[in-house]
Order: structure tokens, then sequence, then C-alpha cells
């Protein structure tokens, strides 16, 4: 099990660079996505992928007994999703904007805002 999600995590690693290098905003957008993806899940393999049960511990014993799960990785998982999906709406209200003012999602035509060259020299 663990072979094929470092297999899904490089697939989406290597998609998420390749969108990420594309003169588009949108696919720029998209791939950060797949980034954030592939980070949540090296993040919850780290803390191995067995069957076990819930975290609890039992009445009147000091640590659970048996198999259990491994809550960190999962609640760093769920936080980095929330604040995945925060950035998500963030950047898409951007892109918008972006969009509405320059009529392109071309990064190399939104450069109104750069100086332009001296070539006098």
């Amino acid at each position: 099990m663990e072979a094929l999600t470092a297999i899904v995590i490089g697939v989406l690693t290597a998609a998420s660079v390749y969108l990420m290098l594309a003169r588009n905003f949108m696919r720029f957008l998209f791939g950060l996505v797949l980034l954030s993806n592939a980070a949540n899940l090296t993040i919850f393999a780290s803390g191995r992928m067995t069957k076990g049960a819930p975290a609890l511990v039992p009445y009147g014993e000091d640590a659970p007994i048996g198999v259990v799960g491994n809550a960190l990785p999962q609640a760093l998982v769920l936080t980095a999703i929330v604040i995945g999906f925060g950035l998500l709406a963030f950047t898409l209200a951007l892109a918008f904007e972006a969009y509405r003012r320059m009529n392109s999602v071309d990064t190399d035509e939104m450069r109104f805002a750069e100086p332009k060259e001296d070539t006098s020299k």
C-alpha cells in the first residue's frame, strides 16, 4: 500500500510542477492545488498506513490497547485541507479580479505593474 501511495504522490507532484510552469494563471492555481494534495498524502503516509482501532483509551487504562491509528498525521492533514481550501478560495477570487481588470490569464500579459526596461543604455 505504501508503494502505491508513493507512486501517487510522485505523479501528483510531477503533474503539479508541469501545471505550475505554464503561463496560464489558472493552470498555476490547479498545480498549486495538486501540490497541496501531494503534501497532504505525504503527511498522511508518514503516520503509517495500517488498519487500527481509533486511538481511544479504555476506562482505567493508561494507554490504548492493541493497534491504534496515529491521530497526529490525521489532524495535521485535516488542518492542511482547511487551510488549502481557504488559499484556493482567495487565489480564485484574486484570479477572477485579475482577469476582470486585465482581460487575460496569461502571466506574460499581466506585467503592466512592472517597470519597463530602459533600452537607451
